[in-house]
């Protein structure tokens, strides 16, 4: 209920920030509603790269933080590739900025860029969002998808040519996004190195 105004009761997720505090200031009424600005942390990269084996992990080991894989609301959310997925995005920002109100700070495990986050009314109660990305060479995701159990649906030329794409397009424009993506290259890592290397590059950014 973060966007319900204590002062007035109105609804508002758009209410203007105010950083001194940090505040976010009903729109309505004015009222100065004090929380917690946090950073938030997004784990990103195409199927195949190794986002739910790293989330798993990253449980046990980052207890600084909030550790979430945002697939268990996949398919409770009218999602749409037409308006780049906003409404899946902000709905986990929404869920972020309220968990990060006990104090620890979220990290999100899921496919996430910043054009999809960057623009969203949620956006604006984190201090940052950091993206890092999983990619890891184009045969070895293939490999990676296709030895998949049948359900999980991986195998279709369809999806593999797409997640391929997605691979190439993370690893060409990672450093061109605003902000830029940190790329994670899981091919020659095992799983204890890449959730190592991605708890410390969280530390480093608390």
């Amino acid at each position: 209920m973060f966007n319900v105004c204590p002062n007035c009761g109105e609804y508002s997720v758009e209410k203007r920030i105010d950083t001194s505090g940090p505040y976010a200031v009903c729109p309505h009424c004015h009222h100065a509603h004090p929380f917690l600005m946090q950073p938030l942390f997004l784990i990103s990269g195409a199927s195949g790269t190794g986002k739910t084996t790293v989330c798993l992990s990253l449980v046990s080991m980052l207890k600084e933080c909030v550790v979430l894989e945002k697939d268990i609301l996949w398919g409770m959310v009218n999602i749409s590739p037409k308006e780049n997925y906003s409404n899946w995005s902000n709905l986990w920002l929404r869920i972020a900025k309220n968990i990060g109100q006990s104090g620890r700070p979220v990290v999100l495990c899921g496919t996430a860029i910043p054009d999809q986050c960057e623009g969203c009314p949620e956006r604006r109660y984190f201090s940052t969002l950091y993206y890092l990305t999983l990619v890891c060479d184009d045969d070895l995701l293939v490999e990676r998808l296709q030895s998949r159990p049948e359900w999980r649906q991986t195998h279709t030329p369809e999806f593999l040519k797409d997640m391929l794409q997605f691979n190439i397009w993370l690893k060409t424009n990672a450093c061109i996004t605003k902000p830029p993506i940190t790329l994670c290259d899981t091919s020659h890592k095992d799983i204890e190195e890449t959730v190592t290397y991605i708890a410390n590059w969280i530390r480093q950014r608390l």
